[in-house]
This record gives C-alpha cells, sequence and structure tokens, in this order.
C-alpha cells in the first residue's frame, strides 16, 4: 500500500481528491491536513510516500510546507496540485523540493500517473506548465560549464537518462541494474557536480547537451 497524504483546506476537495486517487488500488489517503501546519505535524507521526498538497492554505502555505518537509522527509515525495497555472509558483515549488507541479483540472488519470512517477523518482510536471518553467530552469538553475570529467561513462548514461525524464525504474530496467545501484549512482552524480536534487540533474543534463 501506498500511502498518500493530502494537503488541502477545502475538505470536499480532499473528499473528492481521495475518491480519484483510491480508484488505485495500491495508492491510499492515510493522512488530510487543512494547511501545511497540520501536514508537517502528521508527517511527525505517521509515514506517507507521497504528498499531495494545495499552495494557498491558510496559516502555512504549500511552499513553505514543502520547504520544510523536503528538509526534514528527503524521501517523502511532495507532487503539488493546485488551481495556479502560473510559472513563478512552479518555479518556486521545484527550487523548495517538490517532485511535481499540476494542475487541479488535469484528468484523474494523469494525477495518478503523477503520483506514481513521483515515487519512482521522476518528475511530474504537465505539458503547460512545463512548457514555462523548464526553459525558465534553464536560464537561471545552473551555471554554464562542462560536463564534469569525473563523471564515469555509466553516470553519463544515468545522467543522459535522467534528462530524457527516465525514472530509476526505467533506467535500471534499460541498463540492467537494480533501483539501488541506479540510486547510489545518482547519489554519486549528484554528490560529484554538486547539485541537490533530481531536477536539477536534469536541467543540467539538458543544458550541457548530454540529452
Amino acid at each position: 500500500m501506498i500511502r498518500i497524504l493530502l494537503a488541502e483546506d477545502q475538505a470536499m476537495v480532499r473528499h473528492g481528491l481521495k475518491m480519484m486517487i483510491e480508484t488505485d488500488k495500491e495508492l491510499r489517503v492515510t493522512g488530510e491536513a487543512a494547511n501545511g501546519r497540520e501536514a508537517i505535524a502528521l508527517c511527525e507521526t505517521h509515514s506517507f510516500e507521497v504528498i499531495v498538497m494545495d499552495i494557498r492554505m491558510p496559516e502555512m502555505n504549500g511552499l513553505e510546507a514543502t520547504r520544510i518537509i523536503h528538509s526534514r522527509w528527503p524521501n517523502c515525495k511532495v507532487l503539488i496540485l493546485t488551481t495556479f497555472n502560473d510559472d513563478e509558483y512552479a518555479l518556486e515549488a521545484l527550487k523548495s523540493g517538490a517532485s511535481g507541479y499540476m494542475l487541479k483540472d488535469a484528468d484523474p488519470s494523469e494525477l495518478i500517473r503523477s503520483i506514481r512517477s513521483c515515487l519512482s523518482g521522476g518528475m511530474a510536471l504537465q505539458d503547460d506548465v512545463a512548457a514555462k518553467v523548464i526553459p525558465r530552469l534553464l536560464q537561471s538553475e545552473l551555471e554554464q560549464r562542462k560536463v564534469d570529467t569525473s563523471i564515469t561513462p555509466r553516470e553519463l548514461t544515468i545522467l543522459r537518462l535522467i534528462g530524457e525524464g527516465r525514472s530509476n525504474k526505467e533506467i535500471a530496467e534499460q541498463l540492467a541494474l537494480s533501483i539501488g545501484t541506479v540510486k547510489n549512482h545518482v547519489s554519486q552524480i549528484m554528490e560529484k557536480l554538486e547539485l541537490r536534487d533530481r531536477t536539477q540533474l536534469a536541467i543540467y543534463a539538458i543544458r550541457h547537451n548530454v540529452v
């Protein structure tokens, strides 16, 4: 069972999301929060694989909560789900540690795919959001530099696949490696390139023509 926390200030919206998410038999909403502060409190007492997080909530907004959760529970994935198709919000969410940014008008099946993408180490961005955000990330997130020469051929291949949007599971299957081995390679690449997360790795790969 994959445990989901819903952080959304409107009870009716939470109820609808719970029904949609649980159409997938492996996904279960095991926690609900009306604001970012409540979400953090639940994370302190319960374990969740994914948090579906709204942005505008009372007491503490979703972006601030995402920063704190990503810092304290880095293995817990945060998927932003909002009505705001705004590149500033999306950019800030990704910089705060979110693994994805989706709009509430997305198809239920797309929401489930995005949750699973986050779980497998991918970056879930709705197409129209990605079209606005990725160019800005490319411009601002990393300094121009050559690919680090300490990167091994195997790591370079994994970096290229990350740049193509592949999850750890997909990379493992393509290269005939275990998922654990892929995760170790990803950690080593981030350490060598002094990057903090998978989003930055993907941007690095695209910006340096690794893809």
